[in-house]
């Protein structure tokens, strides 16, 4: 999960699994593969440096192969 900000300045978490894409257009806008849409304060950058960071903490629950 990552936690963003909406516009209107209140904080939601969000799961990174779940987005398809990431615009910015000038309002940054993420599409989830259900096709809903958020509209956040964050830039594309800090979404997609959210979204790796949680992939990486996801991997280090694995246990070594």
């Amino acid at each position: 999960m990552i936690r963003l900000t909406r516009l209107n300045g209140r904080p939601f978490v969000l799961n990174a699994e779940l987005i398809r894409t990431v615009e910015q257009n000038p309002d940054t806008t993420i599409t989830l593969i259900n096709g809903d849409h958020f509209i956040v304060k964050e830039t594309l950058d800090e979404v997609i440096e959210k979204s790796v960071e949680y992939g990486r903490s996801l991997r280090k629950l694995l246990p070594p192969s």
